[in-house]
């Protein structure tokens, strides 16, 4: 890894001079919030440059160990051969045309292939786009207006009918708002209440199969069994636990039949690609071969844009001949097992926890009086960064050696040095700039209300 200059600023100097010129022209200063400034320490890479395995270098030069892996789309690993050079020689062929690629039709199959619950797909470009077509016809097939949704689970669109249960509704009407409805995560109590209190008007309930635990007492099939007792579609969101948990989705692993899922993300190892499966009865309404209303449910220019697919392919195809999810549960076993004892030496199993699946890994931070805070979580991801792991959570590749847990572990056991002090001193005294904040507010914190300037400790 990088080593650390005398003044820790420099080692930033190109990253801070984009990221004001990055703000100029993109609200935000990058199109995802997750990878916003407010996310991460101010003393961290601004802008990543290349990155290939599970190694990044950013445009400073420095070179990162990286985890979360492309918001968890990367489960390869960056620049993955197979992926780039199936990518690369579609490349060739033309990108779009008037009618249907081939290659449509390959991936389709590849794809039903995998997912045994589903008989038919379409694809589209992101996860936003394939969830909402999924309540669009559940919508059409019901006749009803409202869908329920996990308030567990953090992520479902960037349309309104999921941003309006945030807390940062802006923008978007209540009558929509009024549509979508909450229910908990292991709580079948919850799912039938909302069915009670709205009889015949809910379409359908969406979530993801899991997120840090596995659910319990059978509750998806519960979940399952009371949206059809009352009418309603039952909806898996796979885009993160897809490709992660099951070569066939977590679906296959808990062994539920969902009417719709979604898959993104890992579908095509970073590249962009995602796909609503569901039964025919429910698809095929899409369609054109029918005597039923039609629903416009998909149609996107670039939905099927050929190198995706061509992605898509190689990265199922890889998946297929090759142990991957037995190495993502191995090495992120690993990885759990080596962090915790680091936890456990330093005496902060109070503050510090490593949770959820090996494939899936985040990590919490809490403050002297055992509250979750950003501030903490700042500080641990800030001496990270110091120590080359550029880490939001832990969640691995395939492409995450014995070696780089073996850097990582050393990491964490010298940040878990400075977290201690920390808590006894004061976290001002160790972190460089504000806390990262939460995407769902509805006010910038006052360190973010004014654009970034030339990148100096004084200012």
């Amino acid at each position: 890894m990088s080593p650390e200059p005398e003044n820790a600023y420099d080692r930033y100097e190109q990253s801070r001079k984009l990221q004001c010129r990055a703000h100029q022209q993109i609200p935000g200063g990058c199109h995802t919030y997750a990878k916003g400034d407010d996310q991460f320490p101010m003393l961290s890479p601004g802008f990543i440059a290349r990155g290939k395995g599970c190694h990044v270098w950013d445009v400073d030069g420095n070179e990162f160990i990286e985890y979360g892996m492309g918001c968890r789309a990367v489960t390869l690993g960056h620049a993955f051969e197979p992926v780039v050079s199936a990518v690369a020689e579609s490349l060739t062929l033309g990108t779009n045309f008037t009618r249907p690629a081939a290659i449509e039709v390959e991936c389709a199959e590849m794809l039903l292939s995998m997912i045994p619950t589903a008989e038919m797909c379409k694809f589209a470009k992101d996860g936003s786009t394939v969830t909402t077509a999924a309540l669009k016809l559940a919508r059409a097939h019901t006749g009803r207006d409202k869908i329920a949704l996990c308030q567990d689970h953090p992520f479902f669109a960037i349309h309104d009918w999921f941003i309006g249960t945030t807390g940062i509704p802006a923008g978007i009407p209540d009558a929509v708002r009024d549509q979508s409805l909450m229910f908990r995560y292991n709580d079948p109590e919850s799912i039938e209440y909302l069915f009670k209190k709205f009889p015949g008007q809910i379409a359908a309930i969406i979530l993801e199969p899991a997120k840090y635990s596995d659910p319990e007492d059978h509750f998806l099939h519960r979940a399952r069994e009371i949206c059809h007792q009352n009418g309603a579609l039952f909806i898996l969101d796979e885009m993160i636990t897809g490709f992660r948990w099951h070569n066939g989705g977590a679906q296959t692993s808990y062994d539920i039949e969902p009417d719709l899922s979604t898959f993104g993300k890992a579908l095509a190892n970073g590249f962009s690609a995602s796909a609503l499966v569901g039964k025919r009865e429910f698809m095929q309404a899409a369609g054109l071969y029918h005597d039923r209303q039609r629903v416009f449910a998909l149609s996107t220019t670039h939905g099927a844009e050929t190198p995706g697919l061509a992605a898509a392919i190689a990265t199922m195809r890889f998946y297929q001949e090759n142990p991957v999810i037995e190495v993502l549960q191995r090495q992120g076993a690993k990885l759990a097992a080596s962090l915790r004892e680091i936890v456990s030496s330093h005496g902060l199993e109070d503050s510090i926890q490593i949770i959820g699946k090996p494939c899936n890994l985040i990590f919490t931070s809490t403050d002297g009086d055992g509250q979750r805070s950003q501030f903490f979580r700042a500080l641990l991801m800030q001496e990270l960064i110091r120590g080359g792991v550029l880490g939001p959570s832990l969640v691995i590749s395939y492409s995450h050696s014995d070696e780089d847990i073996a850097q990582t572990s050393v990491a964490f056991d010298k940040a878990l040095v400075v977290y201690k002090a920390a808590l006894a001193e004061g976290v001002e005294k160790y972190l460089l700039g504000p806390p990262t904040q939460i995407v769902y507010q509805d006010r910038n914190d006052v360190a973010f209300q004014s654009p970034p300037r030339a990148f100096h400790p004084a200012q």
